[in-house]
């Protein structure tokens, strides 16, 4: 019998690092907003996916979530989501319902909205409300890849469809549990459906259907797998993390569930206070570990840090909150310390 492979906490969070470009951020070009964006960069939180892209990206201005390489999509659990124009058809299709009742509902959703629109762009709730329908139901078209969005984070979302894309559905949902497992691995069925927000048997029969590619591993939180691909990239020599990030809220770093929690943050306290039953704190990491929590109110940034913190630490923070590219803010970001 194949003995598994064994990975231990610090090589499967210094591959994640990795795949996630947070230790060294990328030179700024559509490749790398592609790849700051592999897993989708969530933003429900107002310019969260602009801060995602921040802590990748070097020199990301204050439109780089506009990028004319990304888009704006609602994604699990109708949140906001922008990733590359490219991978639309992954993180929509990728979605689809394959249940004869809920594919009426995701196409029936985008047939009514293309008939009205007409070509037009409109607010959302405009559009729904001029339909004769719930605005929040138009989102159940999302999957379809027929519909588009633009927040701002001010305003109400404008939406408009556009053509579909050619992607069968099945494969673009194989591509979606490789991103998965690229940027959360090891990754399990049931870590796969609370990611993309698809229903238990269709994670379940990715993960079937991939199995060419995968390798199953142990960890100290369980059995899972990986791609076969990335084993080298789990077995190689950990890089120097950076020395700060101030992650958003939803950030893939830690956009996690059960036991993956378990193994990013191991105190069960510390894990309640990023994890929180309503909206989620940033995460702020340090030499690659979350070590506390950060909210923002306009240009102030309170910090409550899990540990005492070095002199030179609270600089790196202070400095790394200052840098945040944040549009329309009068004044310069300052920091407060909690806790």
């Amino acid at each position: 019998m194949t003995r598994r492979l064994e990975l231990g906490r610090d090589q499967i969070l210094a591959f994640r690092r990795r795949a996630g470009a947070l230790d060294e951020r990328l030179p700024r070009d559509a490749q790398a907003l592609r790849r700051a964006a592999w897993a989708g960069l969530s933003d429900s939180m107002p310019r969260g996916a602009l801060l995602s892209i921040h802590a990748r990206v070097a020199g990301a201005a204050p439109d780089a979530w506009a990028d004319r390489s990304l888009v704006q999509l609602w994604g699990p659990r109708f949140s906001v989501y922008v990733v590359a124009a490219a991978d639309l058809p992954v993180f929509s299709l990728g979605r689809l319902p394959d249940d004869a009742a809920g594919l009426r509902r995701a196409e029936g959703t985008a047939d009514r909205l293309e008939a009205f629109l007409a070509g037009r762009r409109m607010p959302f709730g405009q559009a729904g409300e001029a339909m004769g329908v719930h605005p929040n139901s138009l989102r159940y078209a999302a999957p379809t890849g027929r519909v588009l969005i633009r927040w701002d984070g001010a305003r109400q979302a404008t939406v408009w469809t556009v053509p579909r894309p050619a992607m069968d559905p099945g494969e673009a949902r194989l591509e979606l549990l490789r991103r998965y497992l690229h940027v959360f691995g090891p990754g399990t069925p049931a870590g796969f459906c609370e990611w993309a927000g698809i229903r238990p048997a269709q994670a379940r029969t990715a993960f079937e259907a991939l199995v060419a590619e995968l390798e199953q591993v142990r960890t100290p939180v369980g059995d899972a797998w990986i791609l076969a691909r990335d084993e080298p990239g789990f077995r190689g020599r950990s890089g120097q993390p950076a020395p700060v990030r101030l992650l958003p809220s939803g950030d893939a770093h830690y956009l996690l569930w059960g036991a993956d929690r378990d193994l990013l943050v191991p105190d069960a306290a510390q894990r309640a206070q990023l994890w929180t039953p309503r909206v989620w704190p940033g995460a702020l990491l340090l030499d690659g570990e979350v070590a506390g929590t950060w909210r923002r109110a306009e240009a102030l940034v309170a910090v409550q840090a899990w540990r005492a913190l070095t002199a030179a630490e609270r600089d790196a923070v202070e400095a790394e909150a200052a840098s945040l590219p944040l549009p329309g803010l009068d004044r310069p970001i300052s920091v407060a310390w909690t806790g």
